[in-house]
């Protein structure tokens, strides 16, 4: 029989219990913290969760002790929008676009996703596995323990099944836990550049098949844009994955009002992703539809734009939005959570309290998994993180700072500082 684990001495324990789902409007701010907490997690489940006389008056005397130092414990993160298996990097597109050459511009001579999936196609599954794992560890040590993980740089049936079969692997053979999306409508490859629906085909008759036969997804994402994905071509994409079990994501309204995010509405996605450009009917139309915006700051600030969605406005309409990093080589260079907090506050005018909902319990619904993690609560799956804070807000105040001390995925410390 496993130990249990008591983590005690916790200055702040940021539990996040509350309702069974995701939170909204000034649920937001409630993040339930219990001062001089502690934790008791037996089999790598939370068992307890009180104040520090509570918890350790109750304890078996064989527990092994976790002392916080007076420190705060938060859930993991969970990251519901990343690309985190490709081969290469865009570096020499980042010192470009620093220079006055906009993304279009790149991606519109070849460069970009295009650039991405050259290198991918190149690289073998166990390349991709063996980069994956870098990447992984940069997640867990910035106190992230769950993503959604997409595919989208192969952009062939076998190249698409590369990627989610090492996405897989990576699931199994790392602690972070992967969420599978496939992402074949990522944009049009360049072979099929001047047949645009003879692409669209491929990905409904052959890939979104076989990827379901294989069990390799949970969800289709379409990046739904002007001059890649049309707002017809997504939704046939997407009804098509309906078909075959796939939950629904989108990309939308990022670099223009596509109609993304009243798509998504129509459709019933479980997300709606970045949504820069949505404007009040689209935040409208999410709300009646019960759709999750998924916000990405992290890729405004590195592609140098000023327009940043509307968070603020979505907050009031009632929607129970989500945060996320976007960790992709081009748009979006990193796996930071605390970066992305810290950009909340700053550019999209939330508080601390209201991004850390938006970034654990909030984002655990989006992907399915609100009843296993994204708080501290008794049943729960013991994915948490001492961080080396005196207050909470501290994690989006101080950025720059990898704060975690000691990361836990299920029960097991998986990074230490």
């Amino acid at each position: 029989m496993a130990k249990s684990l008591l983590i005690t001495n916790c200055k702040q324990l940021v539990t996040l219990a509350g309702p069974a789902r995701p939170r909204v409007g000034a649920e937001l701010r409630e993040l339930s913290i219990i001062r001089d907490g502690a934790m008791l997690v037996s089999d790598g489940r939370i068992d307890r969760v009180g104040s520090r006389q509570q918890i350790e008056s109750t304890i078996d005397s064989n527990a092994e002790v976790v002392d916080a130092g007076g420190r705060i414990v938060l859930p993991g993160f969970i990251d519901a929008h990343t690309h985190p298996v490709f081969a290469g990097t865009r570096a020499d597109e980042f010192e470009e676009r620093a220079t006055g050459v906009s993304y279009q511009e790149i991606a519109a001579r070849g460069g970009g996703i295009q650039s991405t999936v050259n290198h991918t196609r190149a690289a073998s599954v166990d390349d991709l596995i063996a980069r994956g794992k870098r990447y992984a560890q940069w997640f867990l040590r910035g106190g992230t323990t769950t993503v959604e993980a997409k595919s989208g740089y192969g952009l062939s049936l076998e190249d698409e099944l590369k990627i989610l079969r090492a996405i897989r692997a990576l699931d199994e053979q790392t602690p972070l836990r992967y969420v599978p999306t496939f992402l074949g409508a990522h944009t049009f490859p360049t072979e099929y550049r001047s047949r645009p629906d003879a692409y669209v085909s491929l990905v409904i008759d052959e890939m979104i098949p076989r990827v379901a036969r294989e069990k390799l997804a949970e969800f289709c994402d379409v990046f739904c844009e002007q001059n890649v994905f049309t707002t017809e071509q997504a939704w046939r994409i997407l009804s098509a994955a309906r078909c075959h079990g796939f939950g629904l994501r989108i990309h939308a309204d990022q670099l223009s009002l596509s109609g993304g995010a009243t798509l998504a509405a129509e459709l019933g996605t479980a997300t709606a992703d970045h949504l820069e450009h949505t404007n009040e009917q689209g935040i409208a139309a999410m709300k009646e539809a019960g759709v999750q915006p998924v916000l990405l700051p992290g890729s405004v600030y590195a592609l140098g734009s000023s327009r940043y969605p509307a968070a603020r406005a979505m907050i009031d309409a009632g929607l129970a939005l989500v945060l996320a990093t976007d960790f992709n080589p081009g748009s979006s260079p990193t796996p930071s959570m605390l970066m992305v907090l810290s950009l909340a506050s700053t550019h999209l005018k939330m508080t601390v309290a209201e991004s850390i909902s938006a970034a654990t319990v909030n984002a655990a619904y989006s992907l399915n998994r609100g009843d296993k993690v994204g708080s501290l609560e008794p049943g729960k799956i013991a994915d948490f993180v001492v961080y080396d804070c005196d207050d909470y807000r501290e994690l989006g105040y101080f950025f720059g700072v990898e704060h975690a001390q000691n990361v836990y995925a299920n029960g097991q410390l998986v990074y230490l500082r």
